[in-house]
């Protein structure tokens, strides 16, 4: 025993005089190739003296990059994320300019922003050599991976023997993207866990794959929500006007996000999945979690919690290696973000975006920074010992919108995911408890070119032409046609023409007589809101959800300009007479509790439409008006609101399909020739495969029972950890 002590010892110091040795010739090589970088004085030095110099520097930056670095990332926790990795580059630089004059000659020195570059590349270097030396020692590996787990488990209880669970999202990948990405080759490790792939002999699977149904609003905030609190009721889109306060809510806002996880916790009277020792990483919403770490929704809010959820950026950032490979990772993305947008446009390719702006440093943050800083986070609480870890990486979603769902810039994207899962998978083999890992996704995505380039006019536009407000000229040319020329024939009545000619010409509409269907005041324009391929058209000054009756009475054009328009599938709205009303191109008008026998309009977005439009009419923030773009079944293909060539938000196509893939020690999410659909309905199965391993955590106990259980499920577990034994960190 301890011989081999003694060769752990020696092996961990040869390794570490390798890798100073090799920081001593970089920093030699780099001061041969700057100009403003010397270590020698003005005099001149003899080849010894600035081999030593070098020695000495390399050895002072590599202990204060250990010592000091954890200090100052530590320090500015409360700096913005996308600052601080910023500062990398510039923090890095002074440990560099103070370790050179920590030397014995006194005489290096270097100019401020050499010592940026000199710095970057001898940590990047170090980081590659202790890499590669570590990749040839598995022994070392485990080692280095088993040290860690009992450095943040020391103090705590030992860990529970039973699996833990990590729910992993791949943001906006849909179930079809993820069986062609399989097929192509480009994910090797979920085709192993399927046992598939391509060229490949079938092998012995230890996941199964899924699809499943989302809501009508098909995006990560009414979808994640559902999984994380069980209930995403009243989430009609991405983004809504509420008339009760005057305020448009957003699911990526973070007031908005605490808000609506305050609502679905009321709602359920229950904390969440991740109440029973769990950690909630990248998400919008906090599942309940304790440990939570770049959460939108705890970004304001209780005292402390912006330290709180920016403290996830230390376990990674205070590795200057790690800070320094992430910043040049960043830089490296934004130049392929460039190059790729610009070969795009040199082509003509079509469908296209603008994808200038800050595009490509937002785009370089979802697909470098976050994924960095969550994979790493996850890692830490696998090493822990947590019992249940949900994750997000967003990037795929980021990069889709802009390059398109089966792009090759977003193939690439799906190509680092998997090897991200790869180091999951690889890190659960050292965990101090075995791990099931679950990969799903919130919702897919709709290719097709955006409403505004096919038509020359934004849906505002078309909403402002039938209220008989100003529109910009360059909307001129297709706004007579937009109301009752698609009427399969049947021409538009004397009022609906004369309104559309005087919408498009922007003069007022012709005044109707003033009965009980006309709002008394001041009338404001209408707010009118995108969430993908999903729009919502809403009235300030009417404090109630208004009727199919009232608008007409207001607006005699708006409805047929909006239901007629060949970009428009269908309409949502609320009637006197019907309770909800869809109305459809060609003057169709179908109540809500008539769509299963006569779907209409909505036959071509397939099933389950129905239902996802009536469960939106319940909800108390509908909007006046729910506009659902156009849909082509057969290329899947639908027309964004928003400027995306990949969209997802409402009904039709990819986007409404994601995926779930479990392993197959937990049981089977729904029974053969049965559908799941819905988040909540998701949200019920995560909870059940985590009572699975060794029966109910906590003591049932009558309280709240969340509105979404009808399956009989069982109760769900309070907020809280009482009885819950943990694996502390």
């Amino acid at each position: 025993m301890r011989d081999v002590r003694w060769r752990r010892i020696l092996s961990q110091t040869g390794r570490s005089i390798v890798v100073w040795a090799v920081s001593t010739v970089t920093m030699l090589v780099l001061a041969g190739l700057l100009p403003d970088f010397q270590l020698q004085s003005a005099d001149g030095d003899s080849a010894t003296s600035i081999a030593v110099t070098a020695a000495f520097g390399a050895g002072f930056f590599g202990l204060l990059s250990a010592l000091v670095w954890p200090l100052l990332v530590r320090l500015l926790l409360l700096v913005p994320a996308f600052v601080l990795g910023l500062l990398v580059f510039f923090l890095n630089g002074s440990l560099l300019l103070l370790a050179l004059r920590l030397t014995p000659s006194g005489s290096s020195e270097a100019a401020p922003e050499t010592a940026v570059v000199v710095a970057a590349v001898m940590s990047a270097v170090a980081s590659a050599t202790g890499a590669a030396l570590a990749v040839r020692d598995d022994e070392a590996y485990r080692r280095r991976l088993s040290r860690l787990a009992v450095r943040r488990r020391r103090g705590g209880p030992p860990c529970p023997q039973t699996p833990g669970t990590v729910f992993l999202q791949f943001d906006g990948v849909g179930h079809d993207v993820l069986m062609d990405a399989v097929r192509k080759g480009l994910m090797p490790t979920v085709a192993g866990w399927l046992g598939t792939g391509p060229d490949k002999p079938p092998t012995p699977s230890t996941h199964r794959l899924t699809s499943w149904r989302t809501d009508w609003s098909s995006q990560t905030g009414a979808s994640q929500l559902g999984i994380l609190h069980a209930s995403n009721f009243d989430i009609p889109a991405f983004r809504w006007y509420e008339k009760d306060s005057r305020e448009v809510m957003v699911c990526n806002r973070p007031t908005s996000a605490a808000e609506l996880q305050r609502r679905a916790v009321e709602r359920t009277g229950d904390g969440g999945l991740l109440t029973l020792d769990g950690a909630s990483r990248g998400n919008l919403f906090g599942g309940g979690a304790d440990e939570q770490a770049l959460v939108l929704s705890i970004a304001i809010g209780r005292r402390g919690s912006r330290t709180r959820s920016r403290s996830g950026y230390f376990a990674y950032f205070c590795d200057p290696a790690n800070a320094v490979r992430t910043a040049l990772s960043f830089v490296a993305e934004v130049g392929r973000e460039i190059h790729q947008s610009t070969r795009a446009r040199l082509r003509g390719q079509l469908p296209r975006v603008r994808r200038g702006g800050l595009y490509p440093l937002v785009r370089a943050f979802a697909t470098v920074v976050e994924r960095d800083v969550v994979v790493a986070a996850v890692i830490g609480d696998m090493l822990v010992g947590r019992t249940a870890v949900y994750a997000d990486l967003v990037a795929y979603d980021e990069v889709a919108h802009h390059s398109g769902p089966h792009s090759r810039d977003a193939e690439q994207v799906l190509r680092r995911m998997d090897r991200s899962l790869a180091l999951l998978g690889k890190v659960a083999e050292h965990a101090p408890r075995s791990y099931r890992i679950v990969v799903l996704s919130d919702h897919g995505q709709s290719p097709g070119e955006t409403f505004r380039s096919r038509y020359g006019l934004t849906l505002g536009d078309l909403v402002r032409a039938g209220c008989g407000l100003p529109v910009p000229r360059r909307a001129d040319r297709t706004l007579a046609h937009a109301v009752g020329a698609a009427r399969a024939g049947e021409p538009p009545t004397g009022t609906e023409a004369r309104a559309a000619v005087r919408a498009a010409l922007h003069r007022p509409v012709e005044e109707e007589r003033h009965d009980r269907h006309r709002p008394a005041g001041r009338r404001s324009d209408p707010v009118v809101l995108a969430s993908g391929n999903l729009g919502l058209v809403s009235f300030p000054d009417v404090p109630h959800r208004m009727t199919r009756e009232e608008i007409d009475a207001r607006h005699p054009a708006l409805l047929p300009a909006l239901a007629n328009h060949p970009g428009i599938g269908f309409l949502l709205v609320r009637s006197e007479e019907h309770g909800g009303l869809v109305l459809g191109p060609g003057g169709a008008e179908i109540p809500l509790d008539r769509l299963d026998e006569a779907p209409g309009p909505l036959a071509v977005f397939g099933p389950g439409a129905a239902d996802a439009v009536r469960r939106t009419h319940s909800f108390p923030h509908t909007a006046d008006i729910m506009v659902n773009s156009w849909h082509d079944p057969a290329a899947g293909e639908v027309l964004a609101f928003e400027e995306q060539i990949g969209s997802h938000g409402g009904l039709g196509g990819a986007q409404s399909r994601p995926f779930l893939m479990s392993p197959l020690a937990f049981s089977a999410p729904v029974e053969d020739g049965a559908e799941l659909v819905g988040a909540e309905h998701v949200h019920r199965v995560l909870r059940r495969w985590l009572r699975e391993p060794d029966g109910p955590q906590v003591p049932l106990a009558e309280g709240p029972r969340s509105a979404r259980q009808p399956d009989g499920e069982g109760p769900t577990e309070p907020d809280g950890r009482e009885g819950q034994e943990e694996c502390a960190a």
